[in-house]
């Protein structure tokens, strides 16, 4: 294997790792202990090997970086979703 295929290995479970956090998330339907600032960080990070992958070409990566990128987007939509949700609930109770 070549570093580039390893890599985007770990990328593609990363991924995995994470739609695992949006699966606990729609369980759960609360955000609780996490720090956004790791969040906006790791995504925005995720955002940057979108175009640094690609500009190696490192496409493994890139595809595992995808994952990333998409579990990111989901658990972020999730995550605002969620925490409107228990604000709103608040408000009117």
């Amino acid at each position: 294997m070549t570093p580039d295929m390893i890599n985007g290995v770990f990328e593609l479970f990363g991924g995995v790792f994470l739609f695992n956090n949006c699966r606990i998330l729609y369980h759960h339907k609360s955000v609780k202990g996490i720090s956004m600032i790791s969040v906006a960080f790791f995504m925005s990070w995720g955002y940057w090997n979108l175009y640094y992958y690609p500009h190696l070409g490192q496409w493994w990566s890139f595809a595992g970086g995808t994952a990333i990128v998409a579990a990111y987007i989901l658990w972020i939509a999730m995550a605002i979703h969620y925490r409107r949700k228990e604000t709103n609930g608040r408000t009117h109770t």
